[in-house]
């Protein structure tokens, strides 16, 4: 699965998922560019991705030999998604992959009536409509040179249904739709779109990873059992780890899956099996 001599644009690449893709994709032979907020936001109840850490994940990629470019950007705003995709032409000439990961969790933890219009609006606007708007960047490059991966980091919640998150389900279920509707676009283009759907992923400190500690604390799930309660879900009675997540996005932005378009790959341990 080598993506030697392929240039990958990755969001949310600070931490978690997005630093773990960034890096198995530099020891893979990827040169990247790696997008993140890098600071936090007022209406989420927990600190975001941070420029240092956005460039920590930059130096584990130079360190794997990576050309690494870093960038923030708000994948709320279409003029920065435009301005992040043009420093990587700068520095690349192309873009063969994108991974679409940057996303929230919270505000969560209500009941649907209860989810103010802001925090269905911002639900939406970053895990959902972010997606669309860095693809509505790095599409046409991709049409252009009629080839290109993209990888649509989805979740468990885009398939079932999970109790007091229904805007994160409602996003995630409609990135999965996103993918499938524009793996249809871009086919005979052959460029294509998949939705990766990681599971309950534990929160591994080489990675900074917070995010099942977010989702713990918005049910209320006690901090020093999170772990042991989720598990509980869990038909293989085991967490996730970061690099299940990398390696199977690995494969989608490789060679070894150029006729898988338009597809749902689940990394869950059997959970959506049941």
């Amino acid at each position: 699965m080598s993506l030697t001599g392929k240039v990958c644009v990755i969001t949310g690449a600070a931490r978690g998922l997005g630093r773990a893709c960034a890096v198995t994709f530099a020891e893979a032979g990827a040169d990247l560019l790696l997008v993140d907020i890098a600071r936090d936001l007022a209406e989420i109840p927990y600190p975001l991705g941070s420029y240092d850490q956005l460039a920590h994940t930059a130096s584990l990629c130079e360190q794997a030999g990576a050309a690494t470019v870093i960038t923030a950007a708000d994948v709320r705003d279409s003029r920065q998604c435009l301005l992040a995709v043009d420093e990587a032409l700068d520095r690349f000439g192309t873009i063969d992959v994108l991974v679409n990961n940057a996303g929230i969790a919270s505000p969560s933890g209500k009941i649907a009536h209860e989810i103010t219009e802001q925090e269905w609006s911002l639900m939406l606007d970053i895990d959902l409509s972010g997606a669309w708007r860095m693809m509505k960047a790095v599409a046409p490059i991709m049409v252009q040179r009629r080839s290109g991966s993209v990888i649509n980091v989805s979740s468990t919640a885009g398939t079932v249904g999970y109790r007091h998150f229904a805007s994160y389900v409602a996003a995630k279920h409609g990135l999965i739709g996103l993918s499938k509707a524009a793996a249809l676009d871009y086919a005979p283009m052959r460029v294509r779109v998949n939705a990766l759907c990681p599971g309950s992923v534990r929160d591994d400190p080489l990675v900074d990873g917070r995010m099942l500690g977010e989702i713990a604390r918005s049910l209320d799930v006690p901090v020093d059992e999170h772990e042991q309660i989720f598990v509980r879900d869990q038909p293989m009675n085991t967490l996730i780890d970061p690099s299940d997540i990398a390696n199977a996005a690995l494969w989608l932005a490789s060679d070894g899956s150029r006729q898988v378009t338009g597809s749902v790959l689940t990394v869950d341990g059997g959970f959506t099996a049941r």
